[in-house]
């Protein structure tokens, strides 16, 4: 007998290949065989009759978690494709975990794609979360304000059965604000790390999530746009790796490899603004070592706005052509994020500063004089003060004060 593909008789009967996957199994295609993780479906094989949607179950995510790429499901570096055939009996996660693993590569259309079908699906809560803030990440890279107000609307719209859930999706929708930097809207229980509302599994994430939240804060005090009593400057940043430290040890022990990415590369922004570079380009070195070995080009994507440059010297020396990827990703997202960040927080972000321009106006934000910048970046005063002069010809922003919201 002759059978053909899961993917080609998606394609023969005009359906998706999740739905085929699902019919296979449970039961309802004729002759289908598996081989292994793969099904086999005859030649002479037809649809099955359709059922009504509803009566179609949701099928349950083997994690309970809008982030299955964050969990222990992603065990091992160079083995992602790997992890998410694993899944290949469990369509929804499999569906799912791919799409993730798809946008940490900077895989946008692809991602977006599957977002619309998981929000459009008979899709369990934890996957429509997963959905909608796959379509909010979209929408950055897009810099499609209205895809972003689309996105919220969906995860808010997410089939909460009580209240426990429904502090899930205010944590999910704080987290799409913490993209474009927009913190004010976290839970008061996350913002003091108490995870006990969520599920084991989500623990990964929230201590990734929980650390941007940190960071978001000291970066605040730093630049003089909050005040936390007793503390000034970048005392607050300083601070931040004797937290962030043992959570890396934690994701290793657990076997995390993004949240150790993530944990690893949050550790480094903060030494390098705390100005350890040395430091900096340690943690730098380990996370680009993770995320290269499964391409994971867009996770290092978010982080180049960060490091003045640093970033991308450390990815060249392990591999220029992902260079060249990543700086043509960076390319495309800054412009998106610069857009929805500065619609949304009604500020105007820049997006077409160069890296001494970046790097100044942030020392600039920090509150270092143009003397004191001069001898940290090792040029002299009249060049600080020639960038400056840009900085504010780019942006229309006069107020050193305000050099912050540009960033």
């Amino acid at each position: 007998m002759d059978y053909i593909t899961v993917s080609e008789a998606a394609e023969r009967w005009g359906v998706s290949v999740r739905r085929v996957q699902f019919l296979c199994n449970n039961g309802r295609i004729k002759g289908a065989v598996r081989f292994g993780p793969v099904w086999r479906i005859p030649a002479t094989a037809v649809l099955p009759n359709a059922r009504r949607k509803e009566e179609e179950p949701t099928l349950p995510l083997p994690r309970k978690s809008p982030f299955l790429d964050m969990t222990n499901l992603y065990n091992r570096a160079g083995c992602a494709d790997e992890c998410a055939e694993m899944l290949i009996n469990q369509p929804e996660a499999h569906a799912l975990f791919s799409a993730q693993i798809a946008y940490r590569r900077g895989e946008i259309e692809k991602v977006y794609e599957q977002a619309r079908y998981f929000l459009s699906a008979h899709s369990g809560f934890y996957a429509i979360l997963g959905g909608g803030m796959l379509l909010a990440q979209c929408a950055i890279w897009r810099g499609d304000v209205l895809l972003w107000h689309e996105a919220k609307r969906h995860i808010c719209a997410a089939p909460c059965k009580d209240a426990h859930d429904r502090e899930i999706v205010s944590l999910a929708l704080a987290i799409i604000d913490s993209s474009i930097y927009d913190n004010k809207d976290y839970p008061d229980w996350f913002k003091v790390g108490n995870f006990e509302v969520l599920p084991a599994d989500a623990h990964p994430s929230a201590k990734v999530f929980f650390v941007k939240y940190l960071y978001m804060r000291a970066f605040a005090t730093a630049s003089r746009q909050m005040e936390i009593e007793g503390i000034s400057g970048l005392a607050l940043m300083r601070l931040m790796p004797y937290t962030v430290e043992p959570l890396i040890t934690q994701a290793v022990v657990d076997k995390t490899v993004l949240p150790e990415i993530f944990l690893r590369m949050s550790c480094a922004v903060a030494y390098y603004n705390s100005g350890d570079k040395e430091k900096a380009t340690e943690y730098i070195d380990l996370a680009v070592r993770l995320a290269l070995a499964d391409g994971l080009f867009g996770v290092l994507t978010e982080y180049i706005r960060h490091f003045d440059g640093l970033l991308e010297e450390r990815i060249a020396l392990v591999d220029e052509n992902a260079l060249i990827i990543v700086k043509e990703m960076h390319r495309i997202y800054s412009v998106g994020w610069a857009k929805i960040s500065g619609a949304v927080r009604n500020k105007s972000v820049a997006s077409n500063l160069t890296v001494r321009e970046r790097e100044v106006a942030k020392l600039v934000a920090f509150g270092f004089t143009n003397k004191e910048i001069a001898k940290l970046l090792f040029i002299s005063e009249s060049t600080v003060k020639q960038t400056i002069l840009k900085v504010v010809q780019k942006t229309g922003v006069n107020d050193k004060s305000k050099f912050a919201d540009i960033l």
